[in-house]
C-alpha cells in the first residue's frame, strides 16, 4: 500500500515516525510525501499541551478529507494525543473518520494495523513502559538526509506539575551506550552529517542503570566512535535538565571538538517560588551558578532555553525576576510558551490562575527582549568565519546552512550567497549580515 505519514510535535515523535516508516517499507509498502496519493494516512500526534492537541485534531480532520474525497482507505492516529485521551470515549466518537488509534507504546504494531482488514475502529494502548528501543538492524526511513535524531532514553521519572510526559511515555529507560554508538555509526554510513541525541531529559541518562554509566560516558564514547569514522559529523544533544547537567558533561563537550558547544537547557522559569510550584528541583541561584560554570569552562558555549510564562500564581514580581534573569544571561536562543492548563495536570489545582491575555502580554515582552539580545549576538558574528553544514537550496544563488550554534528546526539559519554548493557538505562561511534570528554570509 502507499503510505503517507504526518509527524507533529517533538524530535522523539520524529524518531517514532521514522521507525514506523522503516517497518512499513521493510514489509513492502511504499512511502509518499503527497497525502493525495496515499492509500493509508498516519498522523503521529503530539498531545503535550492544549495547542498541540488542537493542532493534532485540525490535521486529522484535514487528512480525513483525503479519505472522503481521495484514494485514502484508512486513517490511523498514533502518538501522544491517542495515549493522553485513551480513557476518553469521546475521542473515538468525535473523530469517527479515524480507523485506528495507537498509543505511544503501540507504534511497533503499525504494520499489522495498516494491513488489518476490519472496518470497526481499532484502539491499541500498550503500556509505554514495556516498549523496547528500536533494533538498529531495522531500517529507519530518515526524514532528513543531513541530520538524524537518536533517542538515548525513553520516558521520565520527574514529577513536574505542568507535565504529563510520564503518563504518555512511561518511566525512564536508558538505552545501552553501545547500542547508541552502533546506531550512530549506521546513520553516518548512510550519509548523515549530524547526530542529535534526544530524550525527555538527556542528561538524566543512566539514573536507572546499575553500572554507573552517565551521559558524559555516552558523549565520550560517541565522540570517539565518530572520530574513528572517515566521514566527519557533528554531535549535538538537546533537552538537558539543569539538575543533571554536570561539570563532567561540560568538560566532555569542551574536550571533544566534534561535539557542538551547544547547551539546550529548558529552565521553565527563573523565580525560585514559581520553580517550586512547577516541581522543578533547583533555584534561581542554582541557575545563575550553572550558566556561569558553563561559560567559565567553555567560553564558546552557546545557550538555548525554553520558559513558561503565566504559570498559576505568577506575580508581577515573579515575572520581573524572570525578565532580569534573561537580560543577565543573554541566551543565544530562547523559546517561550504560555502556560497550558488541563484537568489532568497537578498544576490545574493550584490557586491564582493567570488570565490568558496577561500571559500573552508577558510572552510578547519576553520575545521582544530576546529579539534585541539575539540581534546583538548575531551582529557580533559579522566578519568572522564559521564552519557550516549546507542543508537546502531554496532558490538560485542562495543556500541555507547551520553552524554548530544553530540546531535544526528550532533556531535560525545561516544563509549563504553562493552557487553550486553540495547539500550535506561542510564549508567555511564568512558572516556579512546579522539579523534577529538568522545570519548570512559568503564562502570564506
Amino acid at each position: 500500500m502507499i503510505i503517507f505519514l504526518e509527524t507533529l510535535g517533538c524530535s522523539r515523535n520524529q524518531v517514532d515516525s521514522e521507525i514506523m516508516l522503516g517497518k512499513l517499507a521493510t514489509h513492502g509498502h511504499s512511502i509518499t510525501d503527497d497525502p493525495s496519493l496515499a492509500e493509508v494516512i498516519i498522523v503521529n500526534t503530539c498531545g503535550f499541551i492544549s495547542t498541540a492537541s488542537d493542532e493534532a485534531v485540525d490535521v486529522i480532520l484535514e487528512m480525513a478529507e483525503f479519505k472522503r474525497k481521495g484514494k485514502c482507505e484508512k486513517l490511523i492516529v498514533t502518538g501522544c494525543l491517542s495515549q493522553r485521551y485513551k480513557d476518553d470515549k469521546s475521542l473515538v466518537s468525535t473523530l469517527p473518520e479515524v480507523d485506528a488509534f495507537l498509543g505511544t507504546g503501540a507504534c511497533d504494531h503499525i504494520v499489522e494495523v495498516v494491513e488489518e482488514k476490519q472496518v470497526k475502529t481499532l484502539t491499541l494502548f500498550s503500556d509505554p513502559n514495556i516498549r523496547e528501543f528500536q533494533n538498529i538492524l531495522e531500517p529507519r526511513q530518515l526524514t532528513s538526509e543531513v541530520f538524524a535524531y537518536i533517542k538515548v532514553s525513553e520516558g521520565c521519572n520527574r514529577k513536574c506539575t505542568y507535565c504529563i510526559i510520564p503518563q504518555l511515555r512511561g518511566l525512564q529507560r536508558s538505552r545501552p551506550k553501545e547500542d547508541i554508538c552502533r546506531e550512530a555509526e549506521s546513520l553516518i554510513f548512510k550519509g548523515v552529517k549530524e547526530i542529535i541525541l534526544t530524550a525527555e531529559n538527556t542528561t538524566d541518562y543512566g539514573q536507572d542503570l546499575q553500572d554507573g554509566t552517565g551521559f558524559e560516558h555516552v558523549l565520550t564514547s560517541l565522540a570517539n566512535t565518530l572520530n574513528n569514522n572517515k566521514n566527519p559529523a557533528w554531535i549535538r544533544f538537546l533537552y538537558t535538565h539543569p539538575k543533571t547537567l554536570t561539570r563532567d558533561i561540560i568538560l566532555s563537550v569542551k574536550k571533544n571538538k566534534n561535539i557542538c558547544s551547544y547547551y539546550d537547557v529548558p529552565i521553565q522559569h527563573a523565580c525560585s517560588r514559581i520553580l517550586k510550584k512547577m516541581g522543578r528541583s533547583y533555584t534561581n541561584s542554582d541557575l545563575y551558578t550553572l550558566f556561569k560554570t558553563i561559560r567559565q569552562i567553555d567560553s564558546q558555549a552557546v545557550l538555548r532555553t525554553t520558559i513558561i510564562v503565566g504559570f498559576p500564581g505568577e506575580t508581577k514580581e515573579d515575572f520581573h525576576i524572570l525578565m532580569q534573569f534573561i537580560k543577565d544571561i543573554k541566551f543565544d536562543h530562547l523559546g517561550v510558551f504560555t502556560y497550558s492548563d488541563s484537568l489532568d495536570l497537578k498544576s490545574h489545582h493550584l490557586k491564582n490562575h493567570i488570565h490568558k491575555d496577561l500571559a500573552e502580554e508577558r510572552h510578547d515582552m519576553i520575545m521582544a527582549t530576546q529579539a534585541r539580545i539575539s540581534k546583538e549576538i548575531n551582529n557580533k558574528y559579522v566578519g568572522k568565519a564559521f564552519e557550516v553544514l549546507v542543508e537546502e537550496n531554496p532558490e538560485p544563488g542562495l543556500y541555507t546552512a547551520r553552524t554548530m550554534f544553530q540546531a535544526p528546526e528550532v533556531d535560525g539559519v545561516t544563509f549563504i550567497y553562493e552557487n553550486e554548493l553540495e547539500i550535506g557538505t561542510f564549508v567555511n562561511v564568512r558572516i556579512t549580515d546579522g539579523f534577529e534570528y538568522d545570519i548570512a554570509g559568503v564562502i570564506a
